[in-house]
């Protein structure tokens, strides 16, 4: 969200309230002066059937209904509802499909195809385990051609800490961490697992590729990376780290921001949904409003 969102935002709550609110029975108003008599005793809705109402009203009349905002310049004067520029819009540019499946992300990363050992899976000489494994150790899969009996794992190649198997039968994806990421604790990518064994092959006779990782991370944590390669790596993991970490909850001590939808002197006086208000149109146009606001 942006700045100049704000005002597109404030005008369409105004024009809920105008249009679809205050016809509601029980309703309050902004204020004192706004309100029926006695709506306490009036019927009262629960919070899923008022968002039931709002949705229906948007549907069938404020995506419907003309907006002095709404223009397509080559047809100046043409009355448009949201509907009809969403058409229009999606005639020029073509329809975006959006993904039918949360799990298809699964369907971009990196193909390894493997077999399923009595430990688990290794791939890039890293070990991975997981209870989605179980009923598959020591198994031939079914898939055939060139990885006939192998099963295929989902690796990301910028964090190799773990992997993803899906089960056959149930087609539910399963998280497989490596055998010692723990000792790490976060991710890292296949480009720093390479460079971490590529310095402890030079330093160490028998080098330990886990050893040689967690001390690469630790230097790179506190911004001793020796090289531009070292640089560059350590910003992506840190980056990676960053997105594991959630926000903080606030200070038992810090002073309450009050929330809440003030209407200004302007607003209190808007006149009623189909009335003319001043300059030749009718209240409760959120676009045309809007974008003079913006």
């Amino acid at each position: 969200m942006t700045l100049r969102d704000k005002a597109a935002l404030e005008r369409f709550f105004k024009t809920l309230r105008e249009q679809l609110l205050v016809a509601l029975p029980g309703y309050k108003g902004p204020d004192v002066h706004n309100r029926g008599k006695s709506p306490e005793q009036e019927a009262v809705y629960f919070l899923h059937e008022l968002e039931q109402i709002i949705r229906q009203w948007i549907a069938r009349i404020y995506h419907r209904s003309p907006h002095n905002g709404l223009c397509i310049p080559e047809v100046p004067g043409l009355e448009l509802s949201p509907l009809d520029m969403y058409a229009h819009g999606a005639a020029q540019a073509g329809y975006l499909q959006a993904p039918a499946r949360p799990d298809l992300v699964f369907d971009f990363l990196k193909v390894e195809w493997r077999t399923i050992q009595h430990y688990g899976v290794e791939v890039g000489g890293l070990r991975y385990d997981g209870k989605g494994l179980n009923g598959h150790r020591n198994t031939t899969s079914p898939y055939k051609g060139e990885h006939a009996g192998l099963w295929p794992l989902r690796l990301d190649p910028g964090d190799v800490s773990r992997i993803w198997f899906q089960r056959l039968k149930e087609g539910t994806w399963h998280e497989l961490r490596w055998e010692h990421a723990d000792a790490i604790g976060g991710p890292f990518s296949s480009e720093a697992l390479a460079y971490a064994r590529q310095l402890a092959t030079a330093t160490h006779r028998f080098p330990d590729a886990r050893r040689a990782l967690a001390g690469l991370l630790d230097e790179w944590g506190a911004g001793l990376a020796d090289s531009k390669a070292g640089r560059r790596m350590a910003l992506r993991g840190a980056d990676d780290r960053l997105r594991l970490v959630l926000p903080s909850p606030a200070p038992e001590d810090e002073p309450e921001i009050a929330m809440g939808d003030d209407d200004e002197d302007t607003e209190l006086d808007a006149p009623f949904p189909g009335e003319d208000d001043g300059d030749g149109r009718a209240a409760g146009d959120f676009y045309g409003d809007a974008m003079e606001t913006i």
